[in-house]
């Protein structure tokens, strides 16, 4: 067994048990850190392939940002995770029959999978040859060049889906005193001020 093959099942092993306890970690912060594991071998797994673009991203993305993220929301707010537990534990019969529909159409996909004999060749066509083009080149090409309007666009479906969770989570409060700019800007300085004549000796 070469070297390649032992990294690769020591990384496919600690993904599967990094989300297997993700899951199952009753302390929040520990299944936080199980996700980091994931997400470094899932990485690890993204270099063997020859994707280290891709790889780099995860880490930069997923762990340097999302789940630190995720680990400081965790540690800072005071959650009772036991409430929260309490409440879930009446949708688990639910869970369950979403969980047994899922298993079996992932089982019927599966029977029913077959190889193409053109899969190669497909494949071979979108992207260049390894040897001609380094793999972030390669990204690059397909992304900004071939499929430069469907990254857009998802850009702004990104961007519709931020402004509609800012809009739909503000509320103004009536009894907080909030700036208003161009009340600021537009007041007239002779309303604003009163010049008050006050006489030696005696106060406003």
């Amino acid at each position: 067994m070469t070297v390649a093959a032992i990294a690769f099942y020591g990384f496919a092993i600690a993904v599967i048990a990094g989300g297997l306890f993700t899951v199952i970690s009753r302390n929040p912060v520990h299944s936080v850190l199980w996700l980091i594991l994931a997400f470094l071998s899932s990485a690890g797994l993204f270099v063997l392939l020859g994707a280290e673009f891709v790889a780099m991203l995860l880490v930069i993305v997923y762990v340097g940002a999302v789940a630190v993220l995720f680990l400081f929301v965790v540690m800072m707010l005071d959650v009772d995770f036991a409430e929260l537990k309490a409440e879930m534990a009446k949708y688990i019969p639910i869970a369950l029959l979403i969980g047994v529909v899922i298993l079996m159409q992932l089982t019927l996909a599966l029977g029913a999978w077959t190889f193409s004999t053109e899969a190669m060749g497909l494949r071979a066509n979108v992207t260049p040859a390894p040897d001609a083009v380094s793999n972030t080149a390669a990204l690059g090409m397909l992304v900004y060049d071939r499929y430069f309007l469907l990254f857009q666009l998802a850009g702004l479906v990104l961007l519709v889906a931020m402004v509609g969770a800012i809009v739909l989570t503000l509320r103004h409060r009536a009894d907080i005193k909030r700036q208003d700019v161009l009340a600021q800007m537009y007041r007239d300085p002779a309303k604003a001020m009163e010049l008050k004549d006050v006489k030696p000796g005696q106060g406003l």
